[in-house]
């Protein structure tokens, strides 16, 4: 007998919803009974596409970060890649405020107690910051950024940005210095801190800022 096939649309509003449980309700949500009651389907759903509640957790972790990568991916290289970088920064941040409650579970802001995450699926992620690295590089190459380790770089510019996002999300960022305030300026301070000179900086920037709808297909959310 064959394996049974999966709907790849069941099992993104599975994730989502226990995301979703997880982040509104804690572990004690987590249970197939719960997730398929609120997704309109039987508990069967849980375990023939994901084999049990842990694989559903896990899924939740790879799930995040091919969201993630899914926005990096729209970046275009171009031939300003400080611009390129702040795009990145852009889509990172996007990213967490389209799915808010994968990323608290990617990063341990919902935490899965009872289900087993090893490090493999703590880390499963990281390799998206090879794109991060790859810009860097870029960067350095072109003068703008100092020579030096851009894996090093792109660490500093994800934890940077990876901050703010968290504030952010815990509405801790208000007026006047609110979300859209602040990482305008972060952006525009870790490209200087990186070795840019602020007028570049500056520039480049607000080109990202330019190319957000068009490469990211999302508006501007701050306008």
């Amino acid at each position: 007998m064959s394996p049974r096939r999966t709907d790849p649309r069941t099992r993104s509003t599975l994730v989502d919803i226990a995301a979703g449980l997880l982040a509104g309700e804690g572990p004690q949500a987590l249970s197939a009974r719960r997730v398929a009651a609120e997704a309109g389907s039987s508990t069967m759903a849980v375990y023939t596409n994901f084999g049990g509640m842990s694989g559903l957790v896990r899924e939740m972790v790879h799930e995040g970060f091919a969201r993630l990568e899914a926005y990096f991916s729209q970046v275009a290289a171009t031939g300003d890649p400080v611009a390129d970088m702040a795009l990145l920064g852009r889509a990172y941040r996007r990213n967490a405020l389209t799915n808010p409650h994968l990323y608290a579970v990617m990063f341990g802001g919902a935490n899965p107690a009872g289900f087993s995450l090893n490090a493999e699926d703590r880390q499963y992620g990281r390799y998206t910051l090879g794109t991060v690295v790859e810009c860097a590089t870029r960067c350095i190459e072109a003068g703008r950024f100092d020579s030096g380790d851009a894996e090093l770089v792109a660490h500093q510019l994800w934890t940077a940005v990876h901050g703010l996002v968290t504030l952010e999300l815990g509405e801790y960022l208000i007026e006047p210095c609110n979300a859209g305030v602040v990482f305008e300026a972060q952006l525009i301070g870790l490209m200087v801190g990186a070795g840019d000179d602020v007028e570049s900086a500056v520039r480049s920037v607000r080109s990202s800022r330019t190319r957000l709808a068009t490469e990211l297909g999302d508006p501007d959310p701050d306008e």
